[in-house]
């Protein structure tokens, strides 16, 4: 087992020091406690340094909060969950299942006993910033020099404001049939999705040093489709992050997300100094029965249960980021590699 050093980056962080440079980082998202769970052995298999779980980690009762530890405490039985924690760094931020209220919000009442709850199962330090801030965001840097990886895991529900719908007779007649989804588009600059304080955070993570910097959002980020839960929900939300990229010129960054019940790829490159690059995997345990439109798509939607992967070998002199999804079974799904020079805001690709 790669020993590997964590520090936890929140508000400040000091200088970090690892044992050797990460060189896999697996993910995924919606794992429905009560199903077996056999995709662990494929992704133990391949014996990640570190595995993000990206959201909808439990599935919990919205009817009745207090029945989420025992919800975790199911998860935490697993034995492929098991073998996963004891051989891999593991690492998690909450979608709205996790949470504990569907589509939720800042609204949510039992938002600081779902974090609690939460905190708690993935052992985070009890001294720890986030059982008392404005949400569970923070960041890890793993490596040193420049072999150095950060995943930054902004909270995308603490602070959310309400999201917009069609009407009850336009679902009904014309989303539903397509399983569409309701949301669409907010319009109002002031409406909400991190929040003040946690958009000043996550700028000030992107500036900090590190070769490559994995976002981990709960729900897709690339994919401007609105009617399922996306950051194309909050627009202006969407373009502030990729225009900070762009005109802070910051190198490195790849996107992960979950919460579709599909695997995606995207790619975005009009107006950025480099080509954004997004894989989507969900879920775990669950799939759905259609993909979802994304005009960013790279090939096709995946329905099938999968895990996501970034593997870079640091041993080239342009290091190559080999990224994808594979299946229960461990087989790739869908795949693509860039070379780290690819990821630089300093020319186009």
């Amino acid at each position: 087992m790669l020993r590997i050093f964590v520090l936890i980056t929140l508000l400040a962080s000091p200088l970090s020091l690892f044992a050797a440079p990460v060189e896999k980082i697996y993910f995924g998202s919606c794992a429905k406690q009560h199903k077996p769970l056999p995709i662990f052995d494929a992704i133990n298999q391949d014996k990640p340094d570190v595995f993000v779980f990206l959201g909808d980690n439990v599935y919990s009762s919205y009817f009745d909060i207090s029945q989420m530890p025992k919800q975790y405490q199911q998860l935490g039985g697993h034995k492929g969950f098991k073998k996963l924690r004891a051989q891999s760094e593991v690492i998690a931020i909450w979608d709205d299942h996790d949470y504990g209220q569907g589509d939720g919000g800042k609204y949510f009442k039992d938002k600081e006993k779902s974090r609690k709850y939460m905190l708690d199962f993935w052992r985070e330090p009890k001294d720890s910033p986030r059982y008392h801030q404005d949400g569970i965001y923070t960041s890890y840097l793993y490596g040193e020099g420049e072999q150095t990886i950060r995943v930054i895991l902004p909270d995308l529900r603490w602070n959310r404001d309400n999201l917009y719908s069609v009407d009850k007779a336009t679902y009904e007649t014309e989303r539903q049939p397509k399983f569409m989804g309701p949301y669409i588009p907010s319009t109002n600059p002031s409406d909400q999705l991190l929040g003040d304080t946690q958009w000043q955070w996550l700028e000030a993570e992107l500036k900090k040093p590190a070769t490559i910097k994995i976002i981990g959002s709960g729900i897709q980020l690339l994919n401007e489709f609105s009617g399922w839960e996306t950051w194309a929900n909050f627009p202006h939300e969407r373009k502030r992050l990729l225009e900070f990229i762009a005109k802070e010129k910051i190198s490195g960054v790849l996107f992960i997300s979950g919460d579709t019940h599909f695997g995606d790829i995207s790619k975005v490159s009009k107006d950025l100094p480099y080509a954004l690059w997004e894989i989507t995997s969900s879920g775990l345990s669950e799939k759905w029965k259609e993909v979802s439109p994304n005009k960013h798509r790279i090939g096709k939607g995946v329905n099938v249960v999968n895990y996501g992967f970034i593997e870079v070998d640091w041993q080239q002199a342009d290091p190559v980021i080999d990224m994808g999804l594979k299946g229960k079974d461990g087989n790739v799904i869908k795949h693509f590699s860039l070379r780290l020079s690819q990821l630089s805001a300093d020319q186009k690709t």
